[in-house]
């Protein structure tokens, strides 16, 4: 007895996919969190991606483990938690909580 399985793809609407930007004058998600709310949330992000209860805001992100995979979970939560993109990238030019912090907090949620 043989078995096929044959796997199809959903049919999409063009119309739905379509990537949209920024309402104009709307508020960012972020907005009004404060710097240090954002390196309080980063510290608890590096606690649980990289499994190190004991780090702080200076705690540098290649020296406890991590790794790209990891930069892109770090990158995640923060989408999540603060509703901005972060590129993964800055992860790896700001390997601290609070360098990282301080980053995401001018460049993204105060633009």
């Amino acid at each position: 007895m043989s078995r096929t399985t044959t796997l199809t793809a959903a049919p999409t609407d063009a119309t739905a996919t379509e990537a949209t930007g920024p309402v104009a004058g709307a508020t960012p998600p972020a907005a009004g969190v404060s710097a240090a709310a954002v390196t309080d949330l980063l510290v608890g992000v590096y606690r649980d991606a990289l499994g190190a209860p004991d780090l702080d805001e200076q705690s540098d992100f290649y020296e406890n483990g991590g790794d790209s995979l990891t930069a892109f979970q770090v990158t995640a939560r923060l989408q999540d938690a603060l509703g901005v993109d972060v590129p993964v990238s800055l992860v790896f030019a700001y390997p601290t909580p609070a360098d990282l912090a301080d980053v995401v907090h001018s460049d993204l949620i105060e633009g």
